[in-house]
């Protein structure tokens, strides 16, 4: 039996169980660089348990819809912020935890622009660009020890657009 998820625009309130919203909203917080730039301060809550702070390069594989939601992941020991390198929007699967495992998952698509930085331990489906290329910056913990846990459902959702 497969349950569909439809796909919602992403919202910083929508979000904000899971994590932080990545993205040029509202007045800048300083103005620098000459009078050029507008700074939009401290963003996203990084947090790390043990281990630093790191910055990689994703190159993912686009993905089409209706795609099928068969495994979600989380990371224990930190944060995850993703930067898309280009305008193009992407799909943010994420899931409250259930006992140790995803609950009911939420698909949302980001606006062209945002980035978005899930919390540690918070369920979330892998990085899924829907153009390409699928180029992201990612801000994670580099550190001794695993911090991944895979989830594979015996029922595999789908997620389209409404």
């Amino acid at each position: 039996m497969r349950q569909t998820i439809q796909i919602q625009p992403m919202t910083a309130t929508a979000f904000a169980p899971f994590g932080d919203l990545l993205e040029v909203s509202g007045t800048p917080d300083k103005i620098i660089n000459q009078g050029l730039c507008g700074r939009f301060h401290d963003r996203a809550r990084l947090d790390f348990h043990e281990g630093r702070a790191g910055i990689s390069l994703f190159n993912a594989e686009t993905r089409s819809l209706p795609l099928t939601l068969d495994m979600m992941e989380r990371h224990p020991d930190g944060s995850q912020a993703f930067l898309p390198m280009t305008e193009h929007p992407f799909l943010v699967i994420v899931a409250p935890d259930a006992g140790g495992k995803p609950g009911l998952p939420l698909a949302f698509r980001t606006a062209p622009g945002q980035g978005v930085n899930y919390h540690r331990n918070v369920w979330h489906g892998v990085l899924t660009p829907l153009q390409s290329p699928g180029l992201f910056a990612v801000v994670d913990r580099i550190g001794e020890g695993p911090n991944l846990q895979e989830y594979w459902f015996d029922h595999p959702y789908v997620v389209q657009d409404q």
